[in-house]
């Protein structure tokens, strides 16, 4: 069964450019070697540019622990983790009930 997650997120304003950079950086990792992770997103709320939320979807519970423990997404935690502002990352998993593919 899919794995549907969001991870939500708030940086110091002086951490915004360097976070975004770390995404960009991420990105072509999940598209080289996950193919389990069927949507990966990210997201800055226009209205505060310091607050990220980024949205999942993963096959299934192997491709979630493939993702959660890539080398990649250990960079990607080194690289927000120092700019965090307000908590740590939130992560939620959700259930779909209705949804239309793009």
């Amino acid at each position: 069964m899919a794995i549907h997650t969001t991870a939500e997120y708030r940086v110091k304003p002086t951490g915004i450019e360097k976070v975004k950079k770390a995404i960009e950086a991420f990105l072509p990792h999940i598209r080289a070697n996950e193919p389990g992770t069927q949507v990966y997103a990210a997201w800055q709320d226009q209205s505060d540019p310091s607050r990220f939320v980024h949205i999942f979807i993963f096959q299934d519970e192997a491709a979630h622990r493939a993702h959660a423990s890539s080398e990649a997404v250990k960079r990607f935690e080194a690289a927000y983790g120092p700019e965090l502002d307000g908590g740590p990352v939130k992560f939620v998993n959700f259930n779909n009930i209705a949804s239309k593919p793009a």
